[in-house]
């Protein structure tokens, strides 16, 4: 065995929680990554200034005192609050739908008025069984097809084969509430997402540019235990099938002045190619905003294939079988899977940094050792 405790793989959140943690407990961990930076998706560069998020906007979130207490020790966090926007048709709507998205709609000016619109509009459907119904029995035609339909055929593809329970992700308020989310804890850190990662890992050996499977024998070597935070179904040589997966692609422009006003605007028209724009430099909360400079990115749905990055996974009735096998495979043998992707599951930040917590609270790191 090497001189390691852990070989991580995988350097995001999951990865970099994990190895502090574990060093902090007296362990010794070689973290390896495919990519040429740290930080996975929640990886942001700095350019001119501003803090671009590479792989789409990333916004910290978290109702759990003890993990907004973590990720504090590493940064310091702004008080950006998401509060995105929704284009349909050339017009701008406040979103995700509330009071005033309804009051722009239909004119209804209290919660009441706004509640007994919307009972009058859904459409009854006993039991709904995906995305498509279950919209439609909670907000009715006008909204689904206005904020909903487009957006969701783009990023996931036809609603109807789309899990019916995405749908509860979405918040409805009767009230002036604009926030995406409604946690306790907001904010982007400061100095980025690299910044703070950097922060976690200290002193952590990292290793850049290396494929886990291109040599997987001789890394394990490296380590008495292995923690795997990449594709599951990949790590068991995909003896179950192909976990389903969903990509993105992202342009990113430089431009002068203010480009959109708002951090996030959402494009829910189905002729719209993309699904999102994305202002970095809304995100700083500071004079930067009024700055000439400013960098776009718009996000483009895209089917996943190999060589691609796997962003969401698409949880089916298919996808979720051959997922169970592979997490059962995965009880026989000591070794740590965890993340978005290793899981099969979505996952905020916040979740994977708890679920890295909690698994040391519980001492279940130290029990494979």
């Amino acid at each position: 065995m090497g001189p390691y405790d852990y070989l991580i793989v995988g350097c995001g959140l999951y990865g970099a929680t994990f190895a502090e943690n574990a060093t902090k407990a007296g362990k010794k961990c070689l973290i390896i990554d495919s990519r040429d930076h740290i930080g996975g998706n929640c990886y942001t560069k700095r350019v001119d200034g501003i803090d671009i998020h590479r792989y789409g906007a990333h916004i910290f979130h978290t109702n759990s005192d003890i993990v907004w207490e973590y990720v504090n020790r590493f940064t310091t966090f702004n008080s950006f609050i998401n509060r995105p926007k929704a284009k349909f048709d050339g017009k701008f709507y406040s979103f995700p739908i509330n009071l005033m998205t309804l009051n722009q709609l239909w004119g209804v000016e209290t919660p009441d008025e706004a509640q007994a619109k919307l009972d009058e509009v859904r459409i009854h459907i006993e039991g709904p069984s995906n995305f498509e119904e279950m919209a439609l029995s909670k907000v009715g035609e006008e909204l689904y097809y206005t904020f909903f339909y487009g957006y969701t055929k783009k990023q996931w593809g036809d609603p109807k084969k789309v899990n019916a329970s995405v749908f509860s992700r979405l918040p409805i308020r009767m009230n002036f509430d604009d926030r995406y989310y409604g946690d306790k804890y907001q904010g982007i850190p400061i100095g980025g997402y690299t910044e703070m990662i950097q922060n976690m890992l200290g002193k952590t050996d990292i290793v850049l540019n290396v494929d886990y499977f291109d040599n997987r024998e001789y890394w394990n070597g490296w380590a008495k235990n292995l923690v795997f935070t990449g594709k599951i179904d990949q790590f068991y040589d995909y003896q179950f099938g192909e976990l389903q997966y969903r990509s993105l692609r992202f342009e990113t422009e430089k431009y002068t002045g203010d480009f959109q006003g708002n951090g996030v605007i959402n494009h829910t028209n189905e002729q719209v190619a993309y699904t999102r724009t994305i202002e970095h430099k809304h995100f700083a909360m500071s004079k930067i905003a009024s700055e000439a400079s400013t960098y776009v990115t718009t996000e483009y749905p895209d089917t996943y294939s190999v060589g691609k990055i796997p962003y969401y996974p698409v949880v089916n009735s298919i996808s979720s079988e051959a997922y169970h096998k592979y997490a059962n495979l995965s009880k026989r043998d000591n070794i740590i899977f965890g993340g978005r992707l290793a899981k099969f599951k979505y996952m905020d930040m916040d979740a994977v940094i708890g679920s890295v917590l909690k698994h040391f609270t519980h001492g279940e790191a130290h029990t494979i050792l």
